[in-house]
């Protein structure tokens, strides 16, 4: 569910972002998924399936799965950063700017933080819950739908299109990535996916606080 926001108008768009339906409903998921998989270094049914659906990546779609996951490498998720920032800058929506950075930013820091106190892990040693490649790129596509839907003066519903459908996307494509290269469980996939549905709705509610009571003290 996407509700209409006084305050993010401020950010990006009047009209549409993540409501607290959505994020509760994302924070749910991700916490019964990480107490599903808590400790654990096993497929389960559901990353069986998705997996068998996902099948093995021949050379050139694994080529195309590296490219996607690169995005969200340091290198990678540093141009994407930049240049968010910049257009918001050129745009003169120095909120959307601050937002390009904290929205991504604290999608990957809570999955960082998350991925020990779940313990799950693929090929033995590698914590895989929440997936932060996931995290970043769906928070990326939400920070980015969430400025073109206030630029192109998009209503509520096209606005929430838009969003979701972004978040979708991305997440879906850097998903396949993940499973097609065998980096993470699909459900570490799902976690991140989820996380970021989180983390960019309460960023950006942070981001219009800060900047508000700032507004008010210069006044």
């Amino acid at each position: 569910m996407v509700r209409p926001t006084r305050g993010l108008s401020s950010v990006v768009v009047p009209t549409a972002r993540p409501g607290p339906t959505t994020a509760s409903t994302a924070a749910l998921a991700l916490g019964v998924l990480g107490v599903l998989y808590a400790g654990d270094g096993r497929s389960g049914g559901v990353d069986g399936w998705l997996r068998s659906a996902v099948g093995d990546a021949r050379p050139l779609w694994r080529r195309v799965a590296l490219a996607v996951d690169f995005l969200a490498e340091p290198a990678g998720a540093a141009v994407l950063v930049v240049a968010a920032v910049t257009g918001c800058l050129l745009l003169r929506r120095p909120r959307a700017a601050v937002l390009a950075v904290v929205g991504p930013g604290l999608a990957v820091g809570t999955t960082t933080l998350l991925k020990p106190l779940v313990g799950r892990t693929i090929h033995g040693v590698h914590l895989s819950f929440p997936s932060g490649h996931t995290a970043f790129l769906t928070a990326f596509a939400l920070v980015v739908a969430l400025l073109v839907a206030g630029r192109r003066g998009l209503g509520a519903a096209a606005g929430t299109s838009l969003v979701l459908a972004s978040a979708l996307l991305a997440g879906a494509a850097m998903g396949w990535a993940q499973i097609a290269l065998d980096a993470h469980h699909p459900t570490d996939v799902l976690g991140g996916w989820c996380a970021a549905l989180v983390v960019v709705p309460v960023s950006a509610w942070l981001v219009d606080r800060v900047s508000g009571a700032r507004g008010r003290e210069r006044r």
